[in-house]
């Protein structure tokens, strides 16, 4: 008998009357907006215009989804283009099956373009929006539960799963794993890595992205290994497994090279907005001098005048009427 457990919705969806609301895309939702939100927080902090973030996203958020939709359905083709599949089901993203992979990696391809587009380093780009990208995915796996979804092995454990059985799909009832709370706590703790890392080493030039993509890897190859949904495997394991352990060591080597080539941090982030307002602060300052300078002039002619009169030079009118005033009293 389970003493305790985690339930799953009944539903993942909410009609508002010809409406449907679904949690999986709320959760997405909600992580892209607080993803962007801590960017554009970031970015201004590192010198940039408040808004860049957004508007690169405009281009990134939408590569993103069909890119994660993509990874999702060429490495599980089966139910899509397998024996008795269903080839539009591969559009049906609200039913779940957003590849992180190929979501970053189509993400990256949005994200550049808008960076050349606004003349901004990718590199920095990235980097500020790295704690941002790993607090979106803890929100967005919370969508997994709503589609009871993604779990890990049958567990008696006091935070497991219920899991609702479902004839239709072939899903059996039970308390589980809840991969999609580890996933979304790991996450949490990654993005907190990132952002120490980054104030305490003062990383750069796209070193920030490498350690949130390393450490994530290192969760989900983990996380990977206790999901029990049907996936391909290679010398016994799983597909995604091996996605980690290879991009795991590309972000490594990266983080390596990129420190020995361009150790430090970005000083200019986005030279237009930049210069721009290194221009305005030097005419305001410019102004300022001028006005001083205009000041001590004044100032320095009447001190001149002044002691000229206190020298035998014109009197000065106020004496001059003052000893008038004496005479006649």
């Amino acid at each position: 008998m389970d003493l305790a457990f985690i339930p799953s919705p009944s539903t993942g969806v909410v009609h508002l009357g010809p409406i449907p609301l679904r949690g999986y895309a709320f959760c997405i939702i909600i992580g892209v907006f607080v993803g962007v939100w801590l960017g554009n927080r970031r970015w201004v902090q590192r010198g940039g215009r408040s808004g860049t973030v957004a508007d690169i996203a405009v281009w990134a958020v939408p590569f993103g989804l069909v890119g994660g939709r993509l990874y999702h359905v060429i490495t599980t083709y089966e139910p899509y283009f397998g024996k008795n599949g269903h080839p539009l089901d591969a559009f049906k993203v609200w039913q779940g099956g957003l590849g992180i992979w190929g979501a970053v990696a189509l993400g990256a391809l949005g994200a550049w373009i808008g960076c050349r587009r606004r003349g901004i380093p990718m590199p920095a780009y990235a980097d500020a929006l790295a704690p941002g990208l790993a607090i979106g995915q803890a929100i967005g796996r919370w969508g997994n539960w709503f589609n009871q979804e993604l779990y890990g092995k049958p567990t008696d454990l006091p935070w497991a799963l219920k899991i609702d059985p479902d004839p239709a799909i072939g899903r059996i009832g039970g308390t589980y794993h809840p991969t999609f709370l580890y996933e979304c706590l790991w996450c949490l703790g990654v993005a907190a890595l990132v952002i120490w890392a980054d104030k305490r080493f003062r990383l750069g030039h796209g070193r920030v992205f490498a350690l949130y993509v390393a450490a994530y890897c290192v969760g989900r190859a983990w996380i990977e290994y206790m999901r029990v949904d049907e996936a391909h495997h290679i010398l016994g394991l799983r597909l995604n497994d091996w996605t980690s352990l290879v991009v795991f060591v590309l972000a490594v080597v990266y983080m390596i090279v990129s420190a020995k080539k361009a150790p430090g941090r970005e000083e200019i982030v986005e030279p237009e907005w930049q210069l721009a307002e290194g221009a305005q602060d030097d005419a305001a300052g410019t102004a300022h001098a001028r006005v001083a300078e205009g000041a001590a002039e004044v100032k320095l002619t009447k001190d001149t005048k002044a002691a000229e009169g206190a020298a035998g030079g014109k009197p000065d009118p106020a004496e001059a009427a003052g000893s008038q005033g004496g005479a006649k009293t």
